[in-house]
């Protein structure tokens, strides 16, 4: 479990703000703290990962100590099992994709390295240098260069907000997978509410340094904002693949919605079954409604 209890004074575009957390996350818990610009999302994230020193309070992982003011206890950054995935990516230029992870790699582990190539897709451009890649290309370099420290935390940092839609989805994909089968904690920044949804346990909403609302993406959004656009119900009537999505047409009354989905999220669908679409910010969202 991660217990953060901070504060930190932060200059923003409107001036200063004071950064107060007391938050709580469970061990395997997948987490998106979600706010305007210069909430202090970013800042929280580097406090966590011991790039930010707060003014004051203390951090506790697993019962371990990583951080507190009064005691004089600051975890340097290499000793906290933490990775960090930048939205710029942040590779080395000079350095190949199979060198990125291998410089990432606090003991050599070759058959692990393998894996994470397999799995991340990677196996053709191992020998390619930043520079070559398309910008889903160095996002999935970036995230295999953060695995490859076998990190017990990832932390992301609006690591998909640059990439088209296709792209997005997909890696939206990698991220859910990478965070069961690593058995990690996972505390994502993002603005996307679909991709809040589909991917995130709990909320934290974070404003002017305060978090004002917390819970489940369903309890924070569905209810309040996504309902202030629209939210009916209506039937499936087709399900079919389109490259790496799917398109779900609804017959509400008697007008025809198609909507944008993964495979995560037909797997319970069928021709027939009921369901809510909602939208916030022209972003269709699906739920099967059960009855």
């Amino acid at each position: 479990m991660i217990k953060l209890n901070v504060s930190k004074s932060l200059d923003s575009v409107e001036g200063k703000i004071n950064l107060r957390l007391n938050l709580q996350i469970e061990k395997g818990q997948f987490v998106t703290i979600y706010g305007e610009s210069g909430a202090g999302k970013t800042s929280t994230l580097r406090m966590l990962a011991g790039l930010l020193q707060p003014d004051d309070g203390e951090v506790y992982v697993d019962n371990e100590v990583w951080f507190n003011k009064q005691n004089n206890i600051d975890r340097a950054p290499q000793k906290r099992k933490v990775a960090y995935v930048f939205q710029d990516y942040a590779l080395f230029p000079h350095l190949t994709v199979k060198g990125n992870l291998e410089f990432a790699q606090t003991t050599k582990d070759t058959a692990y390295l393998e894996e994470l190539i397999l799995k991340m897709e990677l196996g053709e451009l191992i020998n390619r240098k930043p520079a070559t890649l398309s910008g889903g290309q160095k996002q999935r370099v970036a995230l295999a260069r953060a695995l490859a420290q076998k990190p017990e935390i990832l932390l992301l940092d609006e690591p998909l907000a640059a990439l088209d839609i296709k792209i997005r989805l997909k890696l939206q994909e990698y991220l859910r997978q990478i965070h069961q089968e690593y058995n990690l904690t996972t505390i994502l920044i993002s603005h996307d509410l679909g991709e809040i949804i589909k991917l995130s346990d709990r909320v934290f909403v974070l404003e002017k340094g305060q978090i004002i609302k917390s819970g489940s993406p369903t309890e924070v959004f569905v209810d309040q904002q996504i309902s202030g656009k629209f939210k009916f119900t209506g039937e499936v009537t087709k399900i079919e693949k389109q490259e790496v999505v799917y398109i779900v047409t609804v017959l509400i009354d008697q007008n025809v919605v198609k909507v944008i989905a993964q495979e995560t999220e037909i797997n319970n669908l069928k021709i027939g079954d009921k369901v809510m679409v909602a939208s916030k910010a022209f972003n269709p969202l699906i739920y099967k409604i059960d009855e």
